[in-house]
């Protein structure tokens, strides 16, 4: 067979296999055309890869559209409720955002730095921090795989509904509240050595009544150059929202030594 005869009989098989997998994701989705509309062809080959590997059965709805990714809630095989994440490969002002978050973590020493290899790492990352979140007991989504862009995780939720906001729960015992997730703060930087970077109102869920830290793609080690400001951050954040709620807040000092594990106990 001639080396153009068989590039041509690959060509119509990769082509073959994608329009069953397209057909499969239809049968499967509710939201196909919607997901269609806005992924390439690479992401969209990454999902049907995800559904092969039994990761994904389903695609229902979209939970949360931002400027950064796209959130869906999904089924596995077995009917566990799944988010989603699917970042957008096409947001250069994303990219400006991000390396800052990469650069001198030692994990990704050689990272492409075209907008998609980046993405790609930065998914990549959100999967690796959430796994040490989960090691060190952490109240957070459980990462379940990633590829190339899209990263699927446990959903915080019920049928479909996604569990509030911490800015839009009214709190019945909100000093409780703040010291849980003080204490959540703690165990991410003492065990999973990990600082969120972004910690506010905005990405804590309000779960039973705990808090649950997600959207920790922007966490950096402890070892990296940004932690310290970035640990000031979260706890200048915190400590503003649960002071403007009329709890009586530590200052962000004993915090700060507090959730780097230079105390015993916070009084």
């Amino acid at each position: 067979m001639s080396g153009t005869g068989r590039m041509e009989r690959e060509a119509d098989e990769i082509e073959r296999r994608y329009e069953e997998d397209r057909l499969m994701l239809e049968r499967r989705s509710e939201e196909f055309e919607v997901i269609e509309e806005v992924f390439d062809r690479l992401t969209l080959e990454g999902i049907y890869k995800l559904i092969r590997r039994k990761v994904i059965d389903r695609i229902h709805g979209v939970l949360k559209a931002g400027k950064e990714a796209r959130i869906y809630w999904g089924e596995s095989p077995e009917g566990r409720e799944l988010a989603i994440k699917i970042y957008y490969t096409a947001t250069a002002e994303f990219r400006r955002g991000m390396l800052k978050y990469i650069d001198g973590d030692p994990r990704f020493r050689r990272v492409r730095k075209d907008l998609r290899g980046l993405i790609y790492t930065w998914t990549q990352k959100e999967f690796k921090n959430l796994k040490l979140a989960e090691e060190a007991g952490v109240n957070a989504p459980r990462a379940i795989a990633f590829y190339r862009n899209i990263l699927v995780m446990t959903f915080i939720g019920k049928d479909g509904v996604p569990a509030p906001l911490l800015r839009e729960v009214d709190l019945t015992e909100p000093e409780d509240f703040y010291r849980r997730l003080l204490r959540e703060m703690r165990l991410l930087y003492i065990r999973a050595r990990l600082v969120h970077g972004d910690l506010s109102e905005y990405n804590i869920m309000v779960s039973e009544e705990a808090p649950v830290i997600f959207d920790i793609s922007q966490a950096v080690l402890i070892a990296h150059p940004m932690s310290d400001a970035l640990i000031r951050r979260d706890i200048g954040n915190v400590n503003a929202y649960f002071r403007r709620l009329g709890v009586e807040v530590f200052n962000d000092k004993t915090v700060e030594l507090w959730v780097r594990g230079g105390a015993e106990d916070l009084s």
